[in-house]
């Protein structure tokens, strides 16, 4: 597993990348929309086989290889789990051509200036060195803007860098998610606090060094042009967050540079009851749709 190649693939190559990253809090909710009911699972282990099986089901889709789908955020028991007995991020490089990240973040803390920080990570540093023997690229963590509140956004940037050196330090590339609510009404207010927090701390770092960044699409396109042609930036990545693929294709389109990293967005539309046929040739056209917007920008 070339980590220059994987390096050069997220630095330079067309496409998006998938997250397929959803957790305990947000699993059954991903169910639900895979066609799955609570009532399908028992406990937590067969709730979490049935999350692996989907997530299978998407990998082994013909549709879905490097050629459009460039990464792979995994949640941590699929990085622990294997795919036709192949350990996922193996099978994913190897099998698909797609670079494999693993989200590390264990949640979000309770709102204080108008942010949800994240909660401490214990045992970060084990689980970096897990990920590295298993051949993961980079990792992705999440916290949330809920107003363009200054304090608030330079705690969460703070703490995204942070974190982010410490995960730097094991060789793994880190995407920092400071993602901002869609439905705020200072969204874009609070964009600009965060761009300028963001530019702040890229600057403050070594050179040669490098992360990731993935954000909500701005409420002004191109909003985050600057950070995308920073040299201390890998790449810039879009979540969904709460639009329909429709909408957020749209929005996608209208920022150069910017690609896609859509969790919802992807699966939208897939369901347990479709024939393999059927579910290919929705996901073909979710990953087709998705790519394109990404090169639109």
């Amino acid at each position: 597993m070339s980590k220059s190649d994987m390096a050069t693939q997220m630095a330079e190559k067309g496409g998006f990348i998938a997250a397929l990253d959803q957790s305990g809090g947000s699993t059954p909710k991903a169910l639900k929309g895979y066609g799955l009911e609570e009532g399908a699972y028992a406990n937590d282990e067969e709730m979490f086989a049935l999350m692996h099986e989907m997530r299978a089901r998407i990998i082994k889709s013909p549709a879905f290889t490097g050629e459009k789908v460039i990464g792979a955020i995994l949640f941590e028991r699929t990085m622990d789990g294997e795919i036709d007995g192949t350990p996922t991020a193996q099978y994913l490089w190897e099998q698909c051509n797609v670079v494999p990240f693993l989200k590390v973040d264990k949640g979000l803390e309770e709102a204080k200036d108008g942010v949800k920080l994240m909660k401490p990570i214990p045992g970060l540093d084990a689980l970096c060195e897990r990920a590295v023997a298993k051949g993961i690229f980079g990792t992705k963590m999440r916290s949330v803007v809920d107003a363009a509140n200054r304090d608030g956004i330079a705690a969460i940037v703070a703490q995204q860098f942070e974190v982010g050196e410490q995960i730097r330090e094991h060789g793994l590339m880190p995407i920092l998610e400071p993602e901002v609510t869609i439905t705020i009404a200072d969204k874009a207010e609070a964009e600009d606090i965060l761009l300028e927090e963001i530019s702040n701390h890229l600057n403050a770092l070594p050179e040669n060094t490098q992360v990731m960044l993935k954000l909500s699409l701005p409420s002004k396109a191109n909003h985050y042009r600057s950070l995308i042609e920073h040299p201390k930036v890998m790449r810039v990545v879009a979540l969904s967050g709460g639009y329909s693929r429709d909408e957020a294709n749209e929005k996608l389109a209208q920022n150069t540079g910017m690609i896609a990293s859509f969790s919802r967005g992807l699966t939208e539309g897939l369901s347990a009851q479709q024939s393999d046929e059927e579910f290919n040739v929705m996901l073909k056209a979710a990953i087709d749709s998705i790519c394109e917007a990404s090169k639109a920008g």
